[in-house]
């Protein structure tokens, strides 16, 4: 698909409003445009109102981030993709899930039953939350933005344009292993969708260069997925998990040129935040170095990268840092 058009907008906080009507900043997000009328979003570390080493937009439920905080950067970024969010629990499963039966707004921000505690009652505990274990979601409902949670784990959105199924699944190293991509693919050909006929893009994960795992998970991995064993920039073993998605893809019959690379839109974000304050700041924090944000910039060599692209979360920068906690960015897609 080279002739892919692309939106022109990018959400950057020195460029746009910065708040939203309630005040809050605006998530920083980047749109890829994948088919007719579906729409991809990755969101970044920027805009949001997380605090400390969950900092700026976390939008993940599970790390122990204030709920308040949480749940401001979720309507937020609900209000600035015009959809309602549906979010999951990720448990690096293989279960796909369709979500039309059971999606009901439930929250502000739309449909939530990834393990969220609720809203604080007023004896300051937290509501029970609601919980559906899956890595993979799909859709025909317009209006839905499917969420994947990732800070280096891989989410891979797909479309059926003219079925009007949309899927989304969460691919870590043991998701892939059991198969989440071929299981998110058959929920959406069971809505409809002929797998010729998907265009898919892979978002942003921890690259083969820097996802270093050991020599026994590497060989194990390798054996599923043959020729994904890498050599990491660490000088260890690694794997390479957006091949392996690839190989997914093709083995449930996408075709290869119905694979829409992100990278050119995401280079396009990351040339235009080089100056961005808020980030400078965020990578001042990372504990890699050189805080003046040009020198951090200088050591990216794959935008998509987690751990190299100081735009996303990476759970492997968090832990290289020392630090305790680690927000979550979302891999959006949706129908218009």
């Amino acid at each position: 698909m080279s002739d892919t058009q692309f939106d022109d907008e990018i959400l950057d906080s020195n460029a746009i409003s910065p708040t939203d009507e309630e005040g809050n900043p605006v998530p920083v997000t980047i749109p890829i445009a994948l088919a007719p009328g579906v729409t991809v979003v990755y969101t970044t570390r920027l805009g949001g109102v997380s605090h400390g080493d969950f900092g700026d937009c976390n939008l993940g439920g599970k790390g122990g981030d204030d709920l308040q905080a949480i749940l401001a950067n979720r309507v937020s970024l609900a209000k600035s993709v015009g959809c309602g969010l549906s979010l999951v629990s990720q448990v690096h499963s293989g279960r796909a899930v369709d979500v039309d039966a059971s999606w009901h707004l439930n929250t502000p921000f739309g449909f939530d039953v990834s393990g969220t505690p609720g809203e604080v009652t007023a004896d300051g505990e937290a509501q029970a939350a609601t919980v559906v274990e899956a890595d993979g979601q799909v859709t025909y409902r317009a209006g839905v933005a499917l969420g994947m949670f990732a800070a280096d784990c891989l989410p891979v959105l797909m479309a059926d344009a003219q079925a009007g199924v949309i899927g989304a699944a969460h691919c870590g190293r043991k998701g892939l292993q059991r198969g989440i991509i071929g299981a998110t693919i058959d929920a959406m050909v069971a809505k409809g969708a002929a797998p010729e006929r998907i265009a898919a893009t892979l978002g942003p994960c921890i690259c083969g260069d820097c996802y270093e795992v050991g020599d026994a998970i590497a060989g194990e991995f390798d054996a599923q997925f043959p020729g994904t064993f890498t050599l990491t920039r660490f000088g260890g073993p690694g794997i390479d998990i957006a091949k392996a998605a690839r190989m997914e893809l093709a083995k449930a019959g996408v075709p290869a040129d119905s694979i829409v690379d992100s990278r050119p839109r995401v280079n396009a974000a990351s040339q235009y935040l080089y100056e961005d304050e808020e980030l400078a700041s965020l990578c001042a924090a990372d504990g890699e170095g050189e805080p003046a944000l040009a020198d951090r910039w200088s050591t990216v060599r794959h935008s998509m990268c987690t751990l190299e692209n100081p735009l996303w979360y990476s759970h492997r920068r968090a832990s290289l840092a020392g630090k305790a906690h680690e927000g979550r960015l979302l891999a959006l897609i949706m129908r218009g």
